[in-house]
């Protein structure tokens, strides 16, 4: 497997950087937006970050607008949103492209690394977004706001989980407490 610790990115206030900032840290990946059903979702990263940051986990933020422009605002109105909404600690980037044309280098790395996400069995997520236009026309493509990829402390990408499996749910927390003890 490859690492994506040499991409490179900004953080949501413009400064250039890779993901070799966060070497030797277990990661949870996610685009994010401000404006969906799922957005709740903010509350339960936090969580999962404060419960697990002193122990070398971090969650990395990717705002995206690629389903239904549900991301429209700047890095300035996200990163406010995020603070006063759901007062988030958790780094944060700049916009960037998940998906279809102009993908962002590191999600083509992590699409490429891991192809299919771990399903919530239970949910009717892809489905529901089939009727109403919006299907996932290449098996290995974002489905939607909030997929997470788990990249280990060498900076692989380890697993990958659909949008509507929360960060509680227990498929993601023993990914993440397994990393940690490796």
């Amino acid at each position: 497997m490859k690492s994506v610790q040499g991409i490179k990115v900004k953080t949501i206030d413009g400064k250039e950087t890779t993901l070799a900032e966060y070497s030797g840290t277990v990661a949870l990946v996610v685009n994010v937006a401000s404006k969906c059903g799922l957005t709740p979702q903010y509350e339960a990263l936090e969580k999962l970050y404060e419960k697990y940051s002193g122990q070398g986990f971090t969650v990395l933020g990717f705002p995206a607008n690629e389903f239904l422009a549900q991301e429209p605002g700047t890095e300035a109105e996200i990163m406010d949103f995020c603070q006063s909404k759901y007062d988030v600690k958790f780094p944060m980037f700049s916009k960037i492209v998940v998906k279809g044309e102009g993908q962002h280098p590191l999600y083509k790395a992590l699409t490429a690394a891991k192809p299919k996400a771990q399903k919530n069995p239970d949910s009717g997520l892809e489905k529901k977004l089939e009727s109403i236009g919006q299907p996932r026309k290449n098996p290995s493509d974002i489905l939607w706001n909030f997929e997470k990829f788990l990249i280990d402390r060498k900076g692989e990408v380890i697993e990958r989980f659909n949008p509507d499996v929360t960060p509680e749910d227990p498929m993601i927390v023993n990914a993440i407490e397994k990393q940690l003890k490796s």
